[in-house]
């Protein structure tokens, strides 16, 4: 059963990982720690057939913890996470939510499902969530099925809320279509573009859990097809969504802008900006946002990156993947819709993204490049690649490693990353140089070096 507790949520195929008891045992244990921040819990869900099961036998589970819940129904993740930021009408009274969970399977084939986490306006994760699985296999509690809950206007509030916040963009036609893959997004996204009379073509914005359009993850290149060919048919720009809407992906008729990117740009419209990145962000976003303010680099996951966000009380946090966490103006969590009105924003005070790209210095990279290993291998490799390069330093030419996340080995002319995942037994790879020479020489070496280090593991 541990398998489903990973870094960042909990995460299993439904019916066969996620069942009904187990369920409501995460809903119980969940609302025991709930409870000793407050009395009140949002939950709500994605476009997963299954989600409204889940959220029965989970609100069942918080019920018998003596959790009061309030349901916002199906939405965006960013919507669950807004929840813990705001107060609801509760007889009479304005409540604040003790925390907060999403079921959701984000962009993960339709069969699977999941929880994110809120207590106490922080993620819920690493070691907590280890810990909660572990109490969990010792349980043995019969929990009755009591899906007793008051409804919030969850939706609405956040609708309301970034019309207001947005007011400025009414009218304004940026020549856009949007894609959000029939995961959650389209239901903010829609009412959100007619309150603010925003005209757009909109590709798959109903709700459907089996995803007969494409798969919603809009970091693959292939469940972009279907926007493409709007930017071909005389679309100027493109909006695209993971299952839940925590993560964007944003294209113009010439480009298709990474989150790194867009961070960089993104902090040129603030002043002094501190930023913090992921080890997958381009050197180029750290290099050109420390010329105008501060980069940090941290580790990748959107709970680590919101935890760092708070300790430093950077504006700004963004991963290449497409989750993008605004302080400034805002709350400080991954929200894509958010990061679309903001682009929005700019492109209507005249920012030329394409222009401000090709300004940029020109550097070759990779996307992520996955090497199948194991759970059990995968952290020890990270430690023998560590101790082969610190014995190589001088030999290799190394500039400097950073160690922060897995290794990012850092040349004259480019670098390269290697860090075990979180969540899935794979080592997760990256390169980046400033000629293609460079960056097939450093991927060749680095890989060279893996082999070596997984031939020490065994």
């Amino acid at each position: 059963m541990q398998h489903i507790f990973r870094e960042y949520d909990i995460r299993g195929v439904f019916g066969e990982d996620l069942t009904e008891q187990r369920v409501k045992l995460i809903g119980y244990f969940l609302g025991k720690k709930i409870k000793e921040h407050g009395d009140y819990a949002v939950v709500t869900y994605d476009a997963r057939t299954h989600s409204p099961q889940l959220s029965d036998w989970l609100v069942s589970g918080l019920n018998a913890a003596n959790v009061v819940v309030l349901h916002g129904g199906l939405v965006p993740t960013p919507v669950n996470y807004f929840c813990n930021f705001n107060s609801f009408q509760v007889g009479g009274k304005a409540v604040m939510p003790a925390g907060g969970i999403q079921i959701t399977g984000s962009h993960n084939p339709p069969e699977y499902n999941g929880f994110k986490i809120t207590i106490d306006q922080k993620p819920f994760f690493g070691e907590y969530i280890y810990a909660l699985g572990r109490e969990i296999e010792k349980a043995d509690i019969a929990i009755p099925t009591e899906t007793d809950a008051i409804k919030i206007p969850a939706l609405d509030s956040y609708v309301d809320y970034l019309a207001k916040d947005f007011s400025s963009l009414e009218g304004f036609d940026p020549h856009m279509a949007i894609d959000c893959g029939n995961g959650a997004a389209g239901v903010a996204i829609e009412p959100l573009l007619e309150k603010l009379k925003i005209p757009a073509q909109k590709l798959y914005f109903d709700p459907d859990g089996t995803f007969p359009n494409h798969h919603p993850d809009p970091s693959e290149e292939e469940n972009l097809e279907d926007l493409k060919k709007a930017l071909e048919k005389g679309a100027d720009y493109g909006f695209a969504f993971d299952g839940d809407g925590d993560r964007i992906a944003f294209l113009s008729q010439k480009y298709n802008f990474k989150g790194d990117v867009l961070a960089l740009f993104f902090a040129k419209t603030m002043e002094n900006p501190t930023v913090i990145g992921e080890v997958k962000c381009s050197q180029i976003m750290y290099d050109e946002i420390n010329k105008i303010g501060k980069a940090i680099m941290y580790k990748t996951g959107h709970s680590n990156l919101k935890v760092k966000l708070k300790e430093t009380g950077a504006d700004l946090a963004a991963e290449v993947s497409g989750h993008i966490f605004f302080n400034d103006r805002y709350f400080g969590y991954d929200d894509a819709i958010y990061a679309m009105m903001r682009i929005l924003e700019m492109l209507k005070n005249g920012f030329d993204f394409d222009k401000e790209y090709e300004k940029l210095p020109k550097l070759y990279s990779t996307d992520e490049i996955k090497v199948k290993t194991t759970d059990q291998k995968k952290f020890a490799i990270i430690d023998a690649l560590k101790k082969i390069l610190e014995k190589r330093y001088t030999e290799l030419k190394i500039r400097d490693i950073v160690t922060i996340d897995g290794v990012r080995v850092i040349f004259e002319d480019g670098w390269g990353l290697v860090r075990a995942s979180n969540t899935t037994p794979i080592l997760v790879t990256r390169f980046e140089a400033q000629t293609p020479e460079a960056l097939e020489r450093i991927q060749k070496l680095l890989n060279e070096l893996i082999e070596e280090a997984k031939n020490t593991v065994g």
